[in-house]
C-alpha cells in the first residue's frame, strides 16, 4: 500500500514519475517480448496494483496488449506509428545521401540535409565536398531557423499561424552584424525564397559563412526538410549562391522524386 500512495503523490506533482515508470515497462516488453503484472510491478518496483494501473493506461493507447495466455502483456502495433516519425527520418536520409554526394561533389562545398524539430532546424546528414576547409560536424546540431538557409526554407512553407508561433518561441537572436532581427525584414526574405525556390544566408549565423538552401517534398508534396551548400564567403559569395542555386533545387527535386513526390 505504501508504493501505491507514493505514486499517487508522485503523480499529482506532474506525474514525472508515472511517465519514467511507463517507458521501463515498454523497455521491458521490448526485451522479454511478453511479462505478467506480478514480473513487471518486481522489475520496477510498484506494487502490483500500480502496474496494473499503468499497463491499462498502455494498452488504452494501443502501445501494449493482452497476450493469448491471459495475464500477459506484449508491445502491440501502436508502437510502430510512434516509430514511423523515425522510420521517415532514417528513409530522407537514406534517400538523399547519393544526391548529397553528388551535390557535394559537384558544388565542391559541404551539403547538409536538415528537418524541422521544435523551434529549430536540426541536420540529419552531411556530405564534405573537395574544397571544403571545415571540419565543423554539423549532424545532431540545432541551428535557428531566421539565420540559416535551411531554417527559411522551412519557414517559408509552414502556414503564417505555425512560423509566427515558431519564431515568438524562437526569438530573434542576433549572432553576427548580418543577422535578421525582425518579423518583417524575415517575412520579406520568405516571399523571397518561395518565389525563386531558394534560400541564402550572408554572414547571418557566423561570421565568414555563407550558404544556399532549397526545399524538399514528400510525395504529397508537403515541405519535410532542406537541402544545404555552405562554404566560406570568399569562395561562395552573393553571386556564386545564386549560380549554384539551380544545381542545388534540382538536387532538391530529385530528393523529393526519391520520396514520391511526382510534381
Amino acid at each position: 500500500m505504501g508504493n501505491d500512495s507514493s505514486s499517487h503523490r508522485a503523480d499529482g506533482t506532474g506525474g514525472v514519475q508515472s511517465v519514467d515508470r511507463a517507458i521501463s515497462i515498454l523497455e521491458i516488453l521490448s526485451q522479454r517480448q511478453e511479462a505478467g503484472v506480478s514480473e513487471v510491478a518486481v522489475e520496477i518496483g510498484v506494487h502490483k496494483s500500480t502496474a496494473f494501473r499503468l499497463l491499462g493506461a498502455l494498452e488504452s493507447r494501443g502501445l501494449v496488449e493482452q497476450a493469448e495466455d491471459r495475464g500477459k502483456y506484449r508491445l502491440s502495433f501502436g508502437m510502430v506509428r510512434l516509430a514511423g516519425g523515425v522510420a521517415a527520418r532514417l528513409d530522407l536520409t537514406q534517400q538523399s545521401r547519393p544526391v548529397c554526394r553528388r551535390l557535394a561533389e559537384e558544388i565542391g562545398e559541404t551539403v547538409n540535409i536538415a528537418v524541422l524539430r521544435s523551434h529549430y532546424a536540426v541536420n540529419l546528414d552531411q556530405v564534405r565536398g573537395p574544397a571544403a576547409v571545415t571540419t565543423q560536424n554539423w549532424v545532431g546540431q540545432l541551428t535557428p531557423l531566421h539565420a540559416t538557409s535551411s531554417g527559411k526554407v522551412l519557414l517559408a512553407h509552414l502556414d503564417a499561424r505555425h512560423r509566427a508561433r515558431l519564431l515568438d518561441a524562437a526569438g530573434f537572436e542576433r549572432y553576427t552584424p548580418g543577422t535578421i532581427t525582425s518579423v518583417p525584414a524575415l517575412e520579406e526574405q520568405l516571399d523571397e525564397a518561395r518565389r525563386r525556390g531558394y534560400a541564402v544566408t550572408l554572414e547571418e549565423y557566423e561570421i565568414g559563412l555563407n550558404a544556399v538552401a532549397a526545399p524538399i517534398r514528400s510525395h504529397d508534396g508537403e515541405v519535410v526538410a532542406a537541402v544545404s551548400a555552405s562554404g566560406p564567403a570568399y569562395r561562395l559569395g552573393e553571386e556564386r549562391l545564386h549560380d549554384l542555386a539551380p544545381v542545388l533545387v534540382a538536387g532538391a527535386r530529385d530528393i523529393s522524386h526519391r520520396l514520391g513526390h511526382t510534381g
